[in-house]
């Protein structure tokens, strides 16, 4: 899915974070988040969520589907 990977990347880099330091935060090894970037891996669904979670975006703007990253916040 060439749309996560790019968007992955890019909200890694806006924040600061070394490929290295988001394989800590996901538990994953450094290459295996490479993977996940360079779309020859995917990862976990629990992982998208520590993903989003950490970047404070929604999985939806990562996938795709929206175009706005903040989560939407429903009332």
């Amino acid at each position: 899915m060439e749309i996560f990977r790019e968007r992955l990347k890019d909200v890694r880099i806006e924040s600061g974070y070394k490929q290295e330091e988001m394989a800590q935060v996901l538990n994953v090894s450094t290459s295996g988040y490479g993977y996940y970037e360079q779309g020859r891996n995917e990862p976990s669904l629990e992982t998208i969520q520590k993903v989003a979670a950490t970047f404070d975006i929604s999985a939806d703007y990562l996938f795709g589907i929206i175009d706005n990253p903040t989560p939407i916040l429903w009332s």
